[in-house]
């Protein structure tokens, strides 16, 4: 088995977009790039797809400085990246690895793509090298098409079953009546992932994402920032309707080395339904080493209390270990963010729902709750 060399520490991320050809797959991510380079200025991203795109994007990802390197698969790799060939992806990533030090790799497949297998054989990978993890499947469907993809492909249905994320896109032109069929039909699908309408494409990172350590790093280091503006070329500010609102959490305490109860704050773990809750970041101070949702522990022994960077995404977590925290006070701080209209129910559960305590009834901790977005 070959094992990666990993130039830079921790796990690498992989997100899967997947849709049909013209879905609007990769014009996601040129609308994605901005924000990274905003937020977190030297993020990179490695790619790698199996179906050429229009020569005008594809030309947008290749001058862009957040993209570190991409792989064509059926050039290089040999085949296109269909469920029969699912099998070449390793390669792929362990080369981008090497040679790319990526922060994130996205994979962008073909039309023919089965989410579900290429899901798996990432977890595979994962497993095998200890290096990659899967952070999210997003399939990206065209709204005034839809109706001929659903009916001529079994793969259609596939590919919004098996995800965990659909991204409407070009739903715009659609009258009302359009757009309501155009439900009704995914609907016969008996989908029920969670469902978002782009901006012409954009999406806030925010869903797209979930946290790795070099994001931490940027967020430790400034106040967040939940607004979402696109500076144009044209040289005028565009604001996006966001489709997901934002909680802040933060628990602190006057006691010297006090500790986050992982017991209870597992339970908002494993409870928090993902058509309601997409994403939850934190950083916590631990005096255990906390467990991913396969019940992977942190890599490395630590001793004593210690900073856990958390990544939530759709049901998944994953846990790293952080050198750091901001503030030595702060025992937990999170953003949790939910589906439209579902924050304030989910304040009141992180309020009342006893997720956030000490693990220490002595120590006392100031628990403060507030909606940013």
């Amino acid at each position: 088995m070959t094992t990666a060399s990993p130039a830079k520490p921790g796990r690498l991320p992989i997100t899967i977009i997947t849709g049909f050809v013209g879905s609007g797959k990769t014009t996601l991510l040129v609308k994605l790039l901005p924000q990274l380079r905003a937020e977190n200025p030297g993020y990179t991203l490695a790619l790698i797809k199996s179906e050429i795109g229009t020569v005008e994007v594809d030309s947008l990802l290749a001058a862009s400085d957040s993209l570190a390197g991409s792989a064509e698969l059926g050039d290089e790799f040999g085949s296109c990246l269909c469920c029969t060939n699912i099998g070449q992806i390793e390669g792929a990533l362990i080369k981008l690895d090497e040679d790319c030090q990526p922060d994130r790799i996205v994979i962008e497949t073909s039309g023919s793509a089965e989410p579900l297998k290429l899901a798996l054989e990432v977890h595979r990978i994962g497993k095998a090298t200890g290096r990659f993890e899967l952070d999210g499947v997003v399939s990206v469907v065209d709204a005034e098409n839809w109706g001929g993809y659903k009916d001529l492909s079994h793969t259609a249905k596939l590919q919004a079953q098996q995800t965990d994320l659909i991204v409407i896109n070009k739903w715009e032109a659609l009258s009302e009546r359009g757009f309501d069929l155009f439900l009704d039909k995914l609907g016969d699908l008996d989908v029920d992932t969670p469902q978002v309408k782009s901006d012409k494409g954009w999406i806030s990172k925010e869903l797209l994402f979930g946290f790795d350590a070099t994001m931490a790093k940027a967020w430790l280091t400034k106040p967040q920032q939940h607004g979402h503006s696109h500076d144009h070329a044209h040289g005028h500010d565009h604001s996006h309707t966001s489709e997901i609102e934002c909680l802040s959490v933060a628990l602190s305490s006057g006691t010297k080395d006090a500790s986050v109860d992982l017991t209870k704050l597992e339970t908002l773990l494993k409870s928090a339904p993902k058509d309601e809750v997409y994403r939850i970041k934190a950083i916590i101070r631990s005096s255990q080493s906390p467990k991913s949702a396969d019940e992977t522990p942190v890599n490395g022994v630590v001793q004593g209390p210690a900073y856990y960077i958390l990544n939530w995404s759709f049901g998944r977590w994953t846990w790293t270990h952080s050198a750091s925290a901001d503030s030595e006070d702060k025992v937990l701080r999170m953003s949790i963010f939910t589906a439209p209209y579902e924050s304030n129910k989910w304040a009141k559960k992180a309020e009342t729902g006893g997720f956030f305590a000490l693990d220490s009834s002595d120590a006392k901790a100031d628990l403060v709750v507030k909606r940013v977005q």
